[in-house]
C-alpha cells in the first residue's frame, strides 16, 4: 500500500468534511473546496481523521490512495491555514502593484502589464518588488504564481525578470573573444 495513503488525515477544529459517493467537500474559514472522489479509493471519517484505503489491490487503486489522500489534506490545510507564494521582481524599473483583484506590473515592456486575479485569489505587494499571492486552493495559488512569473521570467545573463521569492537563478558567463 501506499507510504502516504496509510497516513490519517487529521481534521482540525472548524473544519467540516462531507463524503458523498461522487465528490469530498471540504468547509472552513477560508472557505469551501471539493473534489470528485474516486471509485478506486474507500474514504472513511472516524474520531476526527479521514483514512484512505484501496478499493482493490490493482496498483491503480494503490497509487490513487495516496494521491486522493494529499488532495484532501491540501483542501483541509488550505481551508484552515491557506497557502501562499512570494514571487520578486529583479530589474531596474520593475515594480508591482496591486489594486484590489488587479495586479499592475512593470517590468520593462513599453506598456504596463494589467492580470486579474481569479475567484479565491487575492494578491498583495508589501514592497514594489514584492508580490504574495495568498488562497484556499493550493493548485490556483501555483498556478497563478507560475501565470505571472512567465509574464517576464528570469533570463539567464543579468537574473532580471519574475522570481520565485526560493528561486535560484545560475548566472551565465557572456561570451569572450
Amino acid at each position: 500500500m501506499s507510504r502516504v495513503g496509510k497516513m490519517p488525515v487529521a481534521v482540525p477544529q472548524g473544519v467540516d468534511v462531507s463524503i458523498k459517493e461522487d465528490q469530498i467537500s471540504v468547509k472552513g474559514a477560508g472557505g469551501q473546496l471539493s473534489i470528485a472522489a474516486n471509485a478506486l479509493v474507500k474514504v472513511t471519517s472516524k474520531d476526527g481523521q479521514l483514512s484512505f484505503e484501496p478499493a482493490n489491490e490493482s496498483r491503480e487503486a494503490n497509487a490513487m490512495s495516496g494521491t486522493v489522500r494529499q488532495l484532501v489534506n491540501n483542501m483541509v490545510v488550505g481551508v484552515s491555514k491557506g497557502f501562499e507564494k512570494k514571487l520578486t521582481l529583479v530589474g531596474v524599473g520593475y515594480k508591482a502593484q496591486a489594486q484590489g483583484s488587479k495586479l499592475n506590473l512593470s517590468v520593462g515592456f513599453s506598456h504596463p502589464v494589467n492580470k486579474e486575479m481569479p475567484a479565491g485569489i487575492t494578491v498583495a505587494t508589501p514592497a514594489p518588488t514584492e508580490i504574495v499571492i495568498k488562497g484556499a486552493d493550493r493548485q490556483r495559488v501555483g498556478q497563478v504564481a507560475a501565470e505571472i512569473r512567465a509574464i517576464r521570467p528570469p533570463e539567464p545573463y543579468k537574473g532580471k525578470g519574475i522570481r520565485y521569492a526560493d528561486e535560484r537563478i545560475v548566472i551565465k558567463e557572456t561570451k569572450k573573444k
